[in-house]
């Protein structure tokens, strides 16, 4: 496969766009950024007439597939009602209903248009309830691309220094996070009660599992123990589970794991490509927005399309068939590319569940972010490449996202070409 057209589409496009995409995670990926003609079920079709098997999904959202029926007829339906109304409509109060039905924290609910503004949000609840300013994330952790938490992301371990000290990004440098951030390494609860003792610190952020820079599950008993040093020194515990909402289980990683947390940013998988995102949690909490004590807004909040999406969306993972079909595909493709790494003698490790996964090679076992680094990046991007020029497109940072919509004959043609690329070497 070539990517030709794709490029000088995105060459003559930057006369307009800067840079030809509207997203900096767009730029970067080998050969080029890809511009696609359509995408239906798990497949893509680029502007070059390429169909690929896609794992990218939209980077996520996308767990019935591209243009499931339900969720495009439901928004169809919807557009012959209303479309943005300065007020509300009953399919709100449907999906807000779903929502509390599906996730342990979510008491209440307040709909936004995505995960940045969402964590804004929750980072003003947890201010205003515990009267503090300190709030603390986690290296390598991403929760949105503001100024006030895009710190420490993915540094260059080479340049990064002290792992407790805030690194910035391009744009953000001459800033300082100040006072109101402090940036820990995750996975060490000694580490984190020793900041909590201050009795400074409003809220904790977190990524349950890591998955946005290396695919890292939480120690046994990390996040129980998280959860007791919150309560104990009054903090805000707060999940981003924007990734792993809906995926790694209908009520997110804090069904699966079983630990609540006080607030929940939700979004990607939520409305299945409509750009719908959610701020939930604790009623007590959620209140101090409801009364208008914290503020919250958003023209574009509860738009009625992409509620009927939700709605749509929420009703196919409550039935339980999504998971159904998404854990006996993802299982298959998990044991099948163990296989198939370990038959070509690639030191690796598959991480993760069936709805989202991450690989890695020439490492395992680590525990957070610096650790997670070490492993062989270079040569994994080399194999999701190489993966790309043969029909399938999958994260070069190690994700796969899987929907129901891929069906036993997409993982086999997958496999089959994994193991293609593998005996070309790489």
């Amino acid at each position: 496969m070539d990517f030709i057209g794709s490029k000088r589409a995105v060459d003559e496009g930057s006369a307009y766009v800067a840079g030809g995409v509207n997203s900096g995670y767009r730029t970067g990926l080998r050969p080029n950024p890809l511009v696609f003609t359509s995408a239906h079920g798990c497949r893509l079709t680029d502007i070059d007439g390429n169909e690929l098997i896609d794992y990218f999904l939209g980077m996520g959202p996308m767990i019935l597939g591209h243009s499931p029926h339900s969720v495009i007829e439901a928004a169809k339906n919807q557009l012959d009602v209303s479309l943005l109304v300065a007020g509300q409509t009953p399919l709100e109060y449907e999906a807000a209903r779903l929502v509390t039905e599906l996730v342990p924290s979510a008491e209440l609910v307040r709909f936004a248009s995505s995960g940045s503004e969402a964590v804004q949000v929750a980072f003003r609840i947890a201010r205003a309830a515990t009267k503090r300013m300190k709030i603390i994330k986690f290296e390598g952790h991403y929760h949105g691309w503001f100024d006030n938490v895009l710190w420490s992301v993915a540094p260059d371990i080479a340049m990064a220094g002290d792992p407790l000290k805030p690194i910035p990004v391009a744009g953000t440098e001459g800033q300082e996070p100040g006072d109101n951030l402090v940036v820990l390494p995750w996975n060490d609860a000694e580490v984190l009660e020793e900041y909590l003792k201050s009795g400074e610190i409003a809220g904790i952020i977190m990524e349950p599992i890591m998955f946005n820079t290396g695919g890292v599950l939480p120690r046994a008993g990390y996040l129980e123990r998280v959860r007791e040093l919150c309560d104990k020194y009054g903090t805000l515990l707060i999940f981003d589970e924007v990734i792993t909402g809906f995926r790694v289980a209908p009520g997110g990683a804090q069904a699966r794991l079983k630990v609540t947390p006080d607030l929940t940013i939700l979004g990607k998988a939520l409305a299945n490509g409509f750009a719908v995102a959610a701020i939930v949690g604790r009623r007590e909490f959620m209140d101090l927005v409801g009364t208008g004590r914290v503020m919250h807004g958003g023209t574009y909040n509860t738009q009625a399309i992409s509620m009927a999406a939700t709605v749509a969306t929420l009703k196919e993972i409550a039935s339980g068939s999504t998971h159904l079909a998404i854990d006996k595909t993802g299982t298959l493709l998990i044991e099948g590319l163990r296989e198939e790494f370990t038959k070509a003698g690639i030191m690796h490790e598959v991480v993760g569940f069936p709805a989202v996964f991450n690989v890695r090679f020439d490492l395992h076992g680590p525990t957070d972010y610096r650790s997670a680094m070490k492993a062989n990046r270079e040569r994994y991007m080399n194999f999701s490449f190489e993966m790309l020029k043969r029909g399938v497109r999958i994260l070069p940072r190690g994700t796969w996202f899987l929907s129901s919509a891929h069906e036993i004959k997409d993982i086999e043609s997958t496999l089959g070409i994994v193991r293609e690329v593998l005996n070309a070497g790489i």
